[in-house]
C-alpha cells in the first residue's frame, strides 16, 4: 500500500509536468482580427510566461519525490501545490475570460502598431482552444496529488511503526517457534521445554 501510494503520487506529478511541457508549445488562444487578416495564434508559453519553467520544476519534483525521505516529501508537496495554484489561477483566467491584454504583444508584432491601438482597432475576439482546459485538468491533478502527499505522508511513517510494534509484541507473546520441538511433542509426547533435552 505504501509503494502504491508513492507510485500514484509520483506518477501524478510526472503526468502534470509532462502535460505542461507539451501544452506550452500548443495553441492556447486564437485571436480573430476585424481586418480579415489571418488569425493570430498564441501558444501556452506566450499566454502564461511561467508555464514552461514551472512544468519543468514539477517534473523535477516528481522525480525527486520517488527517492525523498519524509521531510523532503513535505517540502516537495508544498512547492508543487504552490506551482499548481499559480498555474490554476492563470489558466482559469485564460479559459473562462481571456483578457485582451494577452493578445497585445502578438498583435503589435504582427501589425507594427502600438499595443493599445492594435487591441482596440484590430482585435475582434479572443477564443480559447482545448489546450487550456487540458492544462487546467493537469494542474488540478497536481494540486490533489500534493494534498495527498501532505495528508498521507505521516500515516506512512506511523503506520510502519505500528506494524513493527505489533509484530514485536506478537513475537514476544508466542516466542520462537521450533518445528522439530513441535513434531517431537506431537509424535513422541515429549516436552520441548524439558531441561533434560
Amino acid at each position: 500500500m505504501v509503494r502504491r501510494a508513492r507510485m500514484l503520487a509520483v506518477l501524478s506529478f510526472l503526468l502534470a509536468g509532462a502535460i505542461g511541457i507539451i501544452s506550452s508549445t500548443q495553441t492556447w488562444l486564437v485571436v480573430e482580427r476585424s481586418d480579415a487578416a489571418e488569425p493570430l495564434l498564441i501558444v501556452g508559453a506566450d499566454a502564461l510566461t511561467l508555464l514552461a519553467p514551472l512544468s519543468l520544476a514539477v517534473l523535477a519534483l516528481g522525480a525527486a519525490l520517488s527517492i525523498a525521505g519524509i521531510a523532503l516529501r513535505y517540502v516537495f508537496a508544498v512547492l508543487a501545490a504552490g506551482a499548481a495554484i499559480i498555474l490554476i489561477m492563470g489558466t482559469t483566467t485564460l479559459l473562462f475570460g481571456p483578457p485582451r491584454s494577452v493578445a497585445a504583444k502578438a498583435v503589435a508584432e504582427a501589425t507594427g502598431l502600438s499595443g493599445d491601438a492594435a487591441l482596440y482597432d484590430i482585435v475582434d475576439a479572443i477564443l480559447p482552444t482545448g489546450w487550456p482546459a487540458i492544462a487546467l485538468a493537469a494542474w488540478v491533478l497536481l494540486l490533489l496529488a500534493s494534498a495527498f502527499v501532505c495528508a498521507t505522508a505521516p500515516g506512512w511513517k506511523s503506520g510502519g511503526r505500528r506494524y513493527r510494534s505489533a509484530s514485536e509484541a506478537e513475537h514476544r507473546e508466542t516466542g520462537p517457534q521450533d518445528a522439530v520441538d513441535s513434531w517431537d511433542e506431537l509424535s513422541l509426547g515429549t516436552d520441548p521445554t524439558d531441561s533434560a533435552r
